[in-house]
């Protein structure tokens, strides 16, 4: 199984300098807990989630209705390609602890988004728990 088989296409994306306000308007709108951010070009730069806006921002005391995404995002960002195997995507959690990862096409540009959620479904029973419990290992942050 590929990676195009299982992910959500055309995912909501931000600039760099969109407002965290957007990037959380964004979140709320489409019931996600991620937001890449992507270059001129559809590039992913970074992604903003949830816990990067309360911890790096709300939770350090700062006003994340005068912050860009570019302040507060995770970088760099792991992605992986649409013509990748689906294991691509296990390892690449695993390995980083992220719960989703962005699709890139050819050339680079955004194209997808998998999240645990997604491989859960589509894996079933004892893999999906070994993905589950290898991102949710304590100790890396990010």
């Amino acid at each position: 199984m590929q990676v195009q088989d299982i992910m959500t296409s055309n995912p909501a994306s931000c600039a760099p300098e969109a407002s965290l306000q957007e990037v959380a308007r964004m979140m709320a709108d489409c019931d996600c807990g991620e937001i890449p951010v992507v270059d001129a070009q559809r590039r992913p730069v970074g992604v903003v989630t949830d816990r990067d806006i309360c911890l790096r921002a709300v939770a350090k005391g700062q006003d994340p209705t005068r912050m860009a995404a570019r302040e507060v995002m995770s970088s760099p960002v792991y992605t992986v390609k649409t013509d990748d195997d689906v294991q691509a995507i296990c390892a690449q959690m695993e390995e980083h602890q992220v719960r989703r990862v962005p699709v890139v096409d050819a050339q680079g540009a955004l194209c997808g988004i998998v999240a645990q959620a997604d491989l859960a479904r589509e894996l079933g029973g004892k893999a999906a728990g070994r993905v589950v419990r290898d991102i949710s290992q304590p100790g890396q942050s990010h």
